[in-house]
């Protein structure tokens, strides 16, 4: 009699395990996707081998590089320029995705921009010594894989709408940007400087480039375009 329970048991819930994976209306578990690696997984796959003499470039960061290509998006379209960039996403969350948005897509350069959603405190308190290690995990990933490394100073930020109860933002932003370029310079790495040619009196943004204080607006990305190019000629050794 026991035997013929358990039969029954098991029965069932082989039943019921089955109308839970063929349910078609249940919605796919995306939680475990902390990284975000599904928003660009099937432009990924759709994307064309590279061609010969292509010098393909992937712009990875947060919403800065998210909001470019909806900006300007002839910018991206004219170049051979892939743009994975997600909103909100801090440094850990990048690294996360480098094998699947940067190495898998055969760049001959990477550009980084990280660390402002950290100091902003999204998710809670982080050091600059954590978003600079995420970096160099990144710039040694890329450097492993033959891929060109341009690392960026950060855009100049004075304080966050959404968190202004957050001190001191610019004076970090500054400290994390120094100790990117003193990293790039000790390993050979190209520095993108997007902070010099956007900052005003407060060490925040000129407010003829920026939306709200932290994202550019169109002129503002179109100051981006002219030091990213600089960058990006000289690092591929391009000739205009």
């Amino acid at each position: 009699m026991k035997i013929k329970i358990l039969i029954f048991l098991f029965a069932l819930s082989s039943v019921t395990l089955f109308a839970q994976q063929s349910d078609p209306n249940k919605k796919e578990d995306f939680s475990d996707d902390w990284a975000a690696l599904s928003k660009y997984k099937r432009e990924n796959e759709l994307l064309a081998p590279t061609a010969k003499g292509e010098k393909r470039v992937v712009f990875l960061g947060s919403s800065i590089f998210e909001f470019w290509k909806q900006k300007d998006p002839e910018y991206f379209k004219r170049n051979p320029y892939i743009d994975r960039g997600i909103s909100g996403q801090i440094s850990p969350q990048l690294l996360i995705r480098f094998r699947q948005d940067v190495i898998n897509l055969k760049p001959k350069a990477v550009i980084i921009l990280a660390g402002s959603n950290d100091l902003a405190g999204n998710k809670g308190h982080v050091s600059n010594e954590t978003v600079l290690n995420n970096i160099k995990s990144m710039a040694e990933l890329a450097k492993k894989n033959h891929i060109k490394v341009i690392l960026c100073k950060y855009l100049p930020i004075y304080e966050y709408p959404w968190n202004k109860n957050l001190k001191g933002v610019a004076d970090q932003i500054i400290s994390l940007n120094d100790e990117i370029v003193a990293y790039a310079k000790a390993n050979h790495f190209t520095i993108l400087d997007y902070w010099t040619p956007l900052v005003d009196e407060r060490n925040g943004q000129k407010a003829e480039y920026t939306e709200d204080g932290v994202h550019p607006n169109f002129a503002g990305y179109k100051v981006m375009e002219t030091v990213t190019e600089q960058a990006i000629d000289k690092i591929l050794r391009r000739r205009k």
